[in-house]
């Protein structure tokens, strides 16, 4: 496996995620840490204070994580986050069916990676955690995934539900996930290693169980050997110990929303916004409306359909009943810090423009802003593919380009002769040198001159036959081309978006092992940051 840089500039990453990574002075106001500048980060080392208690953090989590077949490296790292020196890299994602796209591993990786290259250059525990999104109802997002099926994206899914649900943890996974199992195993065809990749999946993903244990499971199986610990915040522990900041995001609300709205529009003077702005940053947790916001109204706050309060009423039933109160975007990074030691955050180009409204969020609630570090973001590419990627007269970035587009550049920059000028030159030249011989032929014999003439045409009969086969040959050679681009394009680029962003992790697994993504960390040893779009060659 070989991995090579790539530069973000012509990808289909925002302009604030480019200007991220190539110059973060234009945006050191909106973030706490420069996450290229060593000094920077040793800075911040050194003078991170942790005002939780680290003692019930371990409890809490040490609980959570024996529910999984945890390897005993990560129960190590859990010990280890007892040490008042000892800090965490973060990352979190939602419970994906089957581990979900790509990203999700490329976003562990980076975690687990970071915290072990930090821990040796400065010499402190630093433990990898993975965050699951326990508290996320977005079920269409993660009930789906897409593999490649002869070079074409198939979608493979759970059936959508119409009715108010739990969070997607709590959901149960329905018996309909074996029809998508078996479609899934006619699509990602049998390998060396498909045995062993689907005794993994099973043994995570069941029918009855829910997506906080299948996921939870496959992330635990696939990580924990690496220290990996997974943590969130839908547990009555985790809700406890973080119910002052819920308490505290209503009886502060308008200091709050004023926060965030500062920092929001300074922002988007040059900048899109990646999250919208609301009343508060709580849900109410319903049985029957399900997951509602909680908004103001008038003095008072109201949850649709559900409950009315005003600010005191609220206050004191998050205090009594903190279970029934989920965070926002925004207010989640504020429990995850007030439950970790969080050092840094490991974050997507999407979750980078966010956490670039809330850098005054943070003080509000008395705590420090992480070092936003981004992700690995990684395109892999198939020997396949890499044979046949340096035929064709493309920069990888091309492949983005519309299929039709590729295929009208590929005609224009490879249209080397004029098959059309070549032939009627040749056929010039031969016009020109039979009418210098005629004359001495016919001088020789008058009577030969019609059989110069027949020689004459049938050479060139015998031209257009050349001709014809040329021209067939140019069109297969291009038929040829025009479906190596095509299948290369359907691979880095399928459906038009990045491979991480469209393809399974699994669909990888399948064809290389499930030991792929150990050996892609091995490969990133000598990497400090991920300021580059990595080309891997499997």
């Amino acid at each position: 496996m070989q991995v090579s840089n790539y530069s973000f500039e012509h990808l289909p990453f925002s302009k604030l995620f480019k200007t991220y990574i190539n110059d973060f002075r234009q945006l050191q106001e909106f973030y706490a840490v420069n996450p290229f500048d060593e000094e920077a980060i040793a800075d911040k080392i050194d003078n991170y204070q942790f005002a939780g208690d680290r003692q019930k953090t371990v409890e809490v989590l040490t609980s959570l994580n024996r529910q999984f077949d945890v390897h005993q490296a990560a129960l190590d790292n859990l010990e280890r986050l007892r040490d008042d020196n000892a800090l965490a890299i973060v990352t979190g994602q939602q419970l994906g069916i089957y581990g979900g796209p790509l990203y999700t591993i490329l976003k562990t990786i980076s975690t687990i990676h970071l915290a072990h290259r930090l821990e040796q250059k400065f010499n402190r525990p630093v433990i990898p955690v993975f965050w699951l999104a326990d508290e996320d109802h977005d079920y269409d997002e993660i009930r789906g995934l897409n593999v490649l099926d002869n070079d074409e994206v198939a979608h493979v899914e759970l059936p959508s539900v119409e009715e108010s649900h739990p969070t997607v943890a709590e959901m149960t996974i329905p018996e309909q996930l074996n029809e998508m199992r078996d479609k899934l195993r006619e699509l990602l065809y049998d390998t060396d290693f498909s045995d062993e990749l689907w005794e993994l999946l099973d043994e995570a993903f069941q029918p009855g169980s829910t997506f906080f244990e299948g996921f939870g499971q496959l992330i635990s199986s696939l990580f924990s050997k690496h220290g990996l610990v997974l943590a969130g915040s839908n547990h009555p522990q985790v809700k406890n110990l973080t119910s002052n900041l819920l308490k505290q995001s209503i009886a502060d609300a308008d200091k709050v929303r004023q926060t965030l709205e500062e920092q929001t529009s300074r922002l988007t003077e040059q900048y899109h916004q990646q999250v919208t702005l609301y009343d508060s940053n709580l849900f109410y947790l319903d049985d029957k409306a399900g997951r509602t916001k909680i908004s103001r109204n008038g003095s008072g706050w109201h949850a649709e359909q559900s409950e009315e309060w005003d600010t005191n009423q609220l206050v004191t039933e998050i205090e009594e009943q903190p279970e029934k109160f989920s965070p926002n975007v925004f207010l989640r990074p504020i429990l995850q810090d007030a439950l970790l030691p969080t050092l840094g955050y490991v974050a997507g180009p999407g979750e980078t423009a966010y956490f670039g409204q809330m850098k005054g969020l943070y003080s509000c609630f008395n705590l420090e802003m992480p070092i936003i570090f981004p992700r690995l973001s990684a395109t892999l590419i198939e020997p396949a593919i890499d044979r046949i990627i340096g035929e064709l007269p493309f920069e990888f970035y091309e492949y983005d380009n519309r299929i039709e587009d590729l295929e009208s550049d590929y005609v224009d920059r490879t249209e080397q002769h004029d098959l059309e000028v070549l032939f009627e030159n040749w056929k010039q030249d031969i016009e020109e040198l039979v009418d210098s011989r005629k004359d001495t032929i016919s001088g020789i014999d008058s009577t030969l001159e019609g059989a110069v003439e027949k020689t004459t045409s049938r050479y060139f009969g015998e031209l257009e036959k050349l001709k014809g086969k040329v021209y067939r040959s140019v069109k297969k050679q291009d038929e040829i081309q025009l479906k190596r681009i095509r299948r290369i394009k359907s691979n880095l680029f399928p459906d038009d978006d990045l491979q991480e962003r469209t393809i399974a992790a699994i669909f990888f697994m399948n064809k290389y092992g499930i030991d792929i993504w150990d050996r892609l960390l091995d490969s990133l040893d000598s990497e400090e940051q991920f300021d580059h779009h990595k080309l891997v060659y499997l």
